[in-house]
């Protein structure tokens, strides 16, 4: 017998053998299940993710003489042939190759006869993007009013070239892109059929390769076991894929987190001796990186039947700032490569900027207290007597003391009222359950007294449109619940020199605001990328965490 290639040997026959597409799966089971079927069905994806298989199970479904469970059953004479490629009822075309509007009409030309053999005849256009626009003019009549036996299949990598016309009389499904732990277990089950060895690390390898396509998978597997000779090694599918293992990833990465330059150089000198794609070392590296803040920010996301032993070390070793500083550069690097003088030159010069551009953790040496003593009575020379001795402490012990005012006592301006309570108004309203205007109103008021009958607020005559009725009572209501006392508001307008909790809190953020700007201003990062890259700081970019 001829040998049959794993993609076409594999490919599934019924709903239930579908990898990764539960979500067109179980719509079109429910639709054979209540025997809702709609007249046009439009399956979407990226290449060997199942949009001709599922078609054709389905032409095979609505078509079998005994589903099973809503599922072909595989031993009717109608699944026997429309396996076999001899249903007539199947009319399957290739748009790609019969683009012209007289072809069209050569296909159209017998849906108004009744099937041959089965329910429903079945017109399953591939690539129907394909078709030109006569042709989806000449299909769109039947397609708005089809006769009761005929159903059409559509499928398309690409819907956005079909016309919205054709679109809206057809029942979309977007397929999904495979995951490579989902390619990886259906490569296993196959190899386990056929009694083929296989090491893991290969085949996940090969899982990565096949970028979301189970055909592109299978047909790597077949390759990797002619190549093998009967058996998937990792090394011989390195090899025959032109890429190089995990472990020197992990290497380069462990040697940027301890920020070892010569061991970096040294792993990239053994690369260059296996003739490496560097462009495909610098995609794994993203890859990776990608995975770690995954990990790092939704623990849950990452894949754990891909070398997630490995990720989590490394995501130890990383800063989630880190990581995405060396992604961006990495990034930034993969479009560059090419103008490199050669690829490893350039793949070398995008790990030491991860590495010159690496945040130094500056952490400030500990401040030892200095406990300072109590003034003592004793006498003082005449030269220091003319001052107050607050302001010309005596050193002791040959120890140096940092003078702060706040430490010694003195004489403080008296303060008035509205300042003695200014900090207890802000706390208060803090504390206070209110909210909207009512906590603007507060928030522009200050506090001239209190007591356990009146409460008296000083308004700024510009902030008086805050007043209103029910912004005093919701006030007054909160200040008797927070005072738990039948006290009555009462409020003021006049200018007043005290800041309010508003003026307070506009304050604090723009002095948090103008810290963050020194602190980018001044980081040794920042000034290191304005220097070497002629970067700059966008205008109101930087906000305070």
């Amino acid at each position: 017998m001829n040998y049959q290639v794993l993609a076409r040997k594999w490919r599934p026959h019924n709903f239930t053998e579908v990898v990764g597409q539960e979500h067109v799966v179980k719509s079109l089971m429910n639709a054979l299940q209540h025997d809702r079927l709609h007249h046009a069905y439009l399956f979407t994806g990226t290449r060997g993710v199942g949009k001709t298989t599922i078609a054709r199970i389905l032409a095979k479904a609505i078509n079998c003489e005994n589903l099973q469970d809503f599922n072909p059953c595989g031993v009717c004479s109608v699944c026997r042939d429309l396996d076999e490629g001899r249903f007539l009822d199947l009319i399957e075309v290739d748009a790609a190759s019969r683009t012209k509007v007289e072809d069209t009409r050569d296909l159209l030309d017998n849906v108004q006869y009744a099937p041959n053999h089965g329910r429903y005849k079945v017109y399953l256009i591939d690539e129907v993007h394909m078709l030109s626009g006569h042709s989806f003019n000449a299909l769109l009549k039947t397609l708005e009013e089809p006769p009761p036996h005929v159903k059409f299949l559509l499928a398309t990598t690409d819907p956005h070239k079909i016309p919205v016309t054709v679109l809206s009389r057809c029942l979309q499904f977007n397929l999904k892109r495979l995951l490579p732990s989902q390619i990886f277990t259906q490569m296993e089950f196959i190899l386990q059929q056929e009694h083929i060895e296989a090491e893991p690390a290969a085949l996940k390898l090969l899982a990565r390769a096949a970028d979301g396509s189970m055909r592109d998978g299978l047909s790597l597997l077949d390759q990797a076991i002619v190549y093998g000779n009967g058996k998937v090694c990792a090394e011989e599918v390195n090899a025959m894929l032109g890429t190089v293992a995990q472990q020197p990833v992990d290497d380069l990465l462990t040697a940027l987190a301890e920020g070892d330059a010569p061991a970096i150089l040294g792993t990239i000198n053994e690369l260059a001796n296996l003739t490496p794609d560097f462009s495909d070392v610098l995609q794994q590296i993203l890859q990776v990186l990608h995975r770690i803040a995954l990990l790092q920010q939704i623990p849950s996301a990452i894949d754990h039947d891909f070398d997630v032993d490995m990720i989590a070390a490394l995501a130890a070793k990383f800063s989630p700032e880190d990581v995405q500083l060396y992604y961006q550069i990495g990034l930034v690097g993969q479009r560059d490569l090419d103008l490199a003088p050669d690829p490893r030159s350039g793949f070398e010069m995008v790990m030491l900027r991860m590495l010159t551009f690496r945040p130094v953790a500056t952490t400030a040496a500990p401040v030892k207290p200095v406990q300072l003593r109590q003034p003592v009575n004793k006498p003082q020379p005449a030269s220091y007597q003319s001052q107050p001795a607050s302001h010309q402490p005596q050193p002791v012990d040959n120890t140096e003391v940092t003078t702060q005012p706040a430490i010694f006592a003195e004489k403080k301006p008296p303060e008035t009222v509205a300042q003695q309570y200014d900090s207890t108004w802000m706390e208060m309203v803090a504390t206070m359950k209110i909210s909207g205007l009512t906590r603007e109103l507060a928030h522009n008021c200050v506090l001239e007294s209190i007591d356990d009958t009146t409460c008296t607020l000083i308004l700024d005559p510009g902030h008086k449109q805050l007043r209103s009725s029910r912004t005093e009572a919701n006030l007054q209501k909160a200040l008797q619940a927070y005072r738990n006392a039948p006290l009555k508001l009462v409020i003021n307008a006049e200018k007043t020199t005290t800041a309010t909790p508003a003026v307070q809190l506009t304050k604090a953020r723009e002095d948090k605001q103008q810290a963050a700007v020194d602190a980018i201003n001044a980081d040794e990062n920042v000034l290191a990328l304005k220097e070497h890259l002629g970067a700059r700081i966008m205008p109101g970019t930087i906000e305070p965490i």
